[in-house]
């Protein structure tokens, strides 16, 4: 009976997290939590059993891609060109950044709170993102200034510019990757050195 009820959990709880990718992507990450359980077909109790709070729920949905964020810096922090590595680093956090609407803000926001779930995951993507930066300033390729924290912020306000442009667009398929990209040239050009 113990590995019925372990099986039918782990059955449930791989049900919200794919109701949850959903209702994320059509609302972003303030969807109602009672339409990510109905869309799994559970209870609410259910998924807070699994999830206690929404940042739970988005850490089990984002960890992969923080992840894979912390691992291309790792392989990025060999490359020849420093200021390139970050520019390829930062454009790849800010494009997961906008994986859904208001990840940036609670990528933001989890940072500075060292209670929240997602907090130990976007410190550990900050602190890779820190070793590129302290390359690139090293190289003379970025202001000695910038911080790492100034740096997270910065893809995430180039993620949720191009995400609320796009949304005003109503053409997120041609317009989103292209803004994502000038935003973004645009905002390395401000971490330059004069």
């Amino acid at each position: 009976m113990g590995e019925a009820v372990r099986a039918d959990a782990r059955r449930n709880y791989e049900l919200v997290l794919a109701a949850a990718r959903e209702a994320f992507a059509e609302h972003g990450t303030e969807a109602s939590l009672r339409d990510v359980a109905r869309r799994a077909g559970v209870g609410i109790g259910t998924l807070y059993r699994h999830f206690p709070t929404r940042e739970a729920l988005l850490e089990a949905l984002m960890r992969d891609g923080f992840d894979r964020l912390r691992e291309e810096a790792v392989q990025l922090y060999s490359a020849a060109d420093a200021r390139s590595a970050l520019v390829e680093w930062l454009g790849r956090m800010a494009s997961g950044s906008s994986e859904y609407r208001g990840l940036p803000e609670s990528v933001l926001a989890a940072l500075h709170d060292e209670g929240s779930p997602l907090h130990e995951s976007c410190a550990a993507m900050r602190a890779a993102g820190a070793r590129l930066l302290e390359r690139a300033q090293a190289a003379g390729e970025v202001r000695a200034d910038v911080t790492p924290n100034e740096l997270i912020a910065l893809a995430g306000g180039v993620a949720w510019a191009s995400e609320r442009s796009v949304e005003r667009s109503g053409d997120g398929s041609k317009e989103g990757p292209a803004l994502l990209r000038r935003l973004l040239a645009l905002a390395v050009e401000g971490i330059s050195p004069r």
